[in-house]
């Protein structure tokens, strides 16, 4: 079976869906499918050296949405047809509607229909249109998680038969308990040497209540000797609530924002974390609390949409409102044989989740697409 993936609409800084297809495509060349990698040409020649059976194909002047989006509904057909897939993969909620050959959609979350207040207007409307053509017109549709998959079928229903669930993974060479030395060196990195933090890591966009964080942060160590600092990686996303709420801190705290971390300092950031606070208000799955689980990381957060796939029972949770985000702070904060039992846990727990199962269901649905279409 030849896969065609159309990798062209990863962002230039990875994210969830760029760590997700550069993990899954060398798990999925393992199991024997033959693939072919439709990438933007500065992400050619990385794929051709994470994935070396496949062939890449480099994609040029795409880099912008509404280019990317018109060579998907032709360029793409007609590499499928120049090819000769099997399969087209469109990991990222679109499709191309003239493909000829059967094409196997990734929806990664349904927050769109559930929590569309979370995302701008433009964006609802957009992913919300293209999750209910891919239900409509796919031949096969992978989702990251049970509560994913329920939320579809309500919202934009479909086959239940057509769904299949693929749980991320997490890369253990990246993510995984690090020592004191490498923990330090973060810190320090930070600003914060010989200090403790409170950290988030994720893109600040609405979903992810980084402003409701702040201030629960706020009112959990602002009365303590020695306040942790607070310490929010990654993206600066689109949620215009969180400098206001960074601006309202007490002068006598510290609060950081540290943008995109070096792939080298994720473990070190997370395992060094005195606690990992992720109170998201709704996830598709959810890998940055996976990744902080398998750094070993004491991982507070809340039981919306797929959040407990992930947790189990290895992490804490709350409620997503302000007093319960601190009250699960401060109860953490206080109390170290928790957190260090929470984190054994988290390792344990983490280490189910591999990007090898997550290839299998990929590539069953590959062949259940390939079935249907013969």
């Amino acid at each position: 079976m030849r896969v065609l993936v159309d990798a062209t609409a990863i962002p230039a800084e990875r994210g969830g869906v760029g760590r997700y297809v550069e993990a899954l495509l060398p798990e999925v060349a393992r199991l024997g499918v033959s693939l072919v990698v439709a990438a933007q040409a500065r992400d050619a020649e990385a794929f051709g050296q994470t994935v070396p059976g496949a062939d890449v194909v480099a994609v040029p002047g795409i880099a912008d949405r509404p280019r990317r989006l018109v060579w998907e509904q032709t360029g793409l057909p007609a590499l499928a047809r120049r090819v000769a897939a099997d399969v087209v993969h469109s990991p990222h909620y679109t499709m191309p509607l003239g493909s000829r050959v059967p094409v196997v959609v990734t929806l990664h979350d349904a927050t769109f229909f559930s929590h569309p207040e979370l995302h701008s207007p433009v964006k609802a409307r957009f992913f919300r249109t293209a999750t209910r053509v891919a239900v409509r017109r796919a031949a096969a549709l992978v989702v990251p998680s049970q509560a994913t998959r329920s939320a579809v079928l309500e919202h934009a229903g479909g086959d239940p038969r057509r769904f299949h669930v693929a749980p991320h993974g997490v890369d253990p060479a990246v993510f995984h308990p690090v020592d004191d030395g490498e923990r330090e060196r973060v810190a320090a990195s930070l600003g914060l040497a010989g200090r403790s933090y409170v950290g988030f890591l994720g893109t600040l966009e609405p979903r992810k209540n980084v402003p409701a964080l702040v201030r629960a942060w706020v009112t959990a160590v602002a009365d303590r000797p020695d306040p942790p600092a607070l310490v929010l990686a990654g993206g600066p996303g689109w949620d215009d609530r969180v400098q206001p709420a960074i601006d309202a801190v007490p002068a006598h705290l510290d609060v950081r924002r540290t943008g995109y971390l070096p792939v080298d300092d994720l473990a070190p950031f997370l395992s060094g974390a005195r606690v990992l606070a992720y109170p998201s208000l709704g996830e598709g799955f959810g890998l940055p609390v996976l990744e902080a689980m398998a750094c070993g990381a004491t991982v507070l957060t809340t039981r919306e949409l797929s959040l407990p796939e992930v947790g189990g029972d290895a992490v804490a949770y709350c409620e997503p409102d302000e007093p319960a985000i601190a009250a699960g702070l401060a109860a953490l904060l206080d109390a170290p044989g928790e957190r260090d039992s929470l984190g054994r846990a988290a390792v344990r727990r983490a280490a189910q989740f591999t990007w090898a199962a997550a290839a299998e269901v990929h590539v069953e649905a590959f062949r259940s697409a390939h079935r249907a279409a013969g």
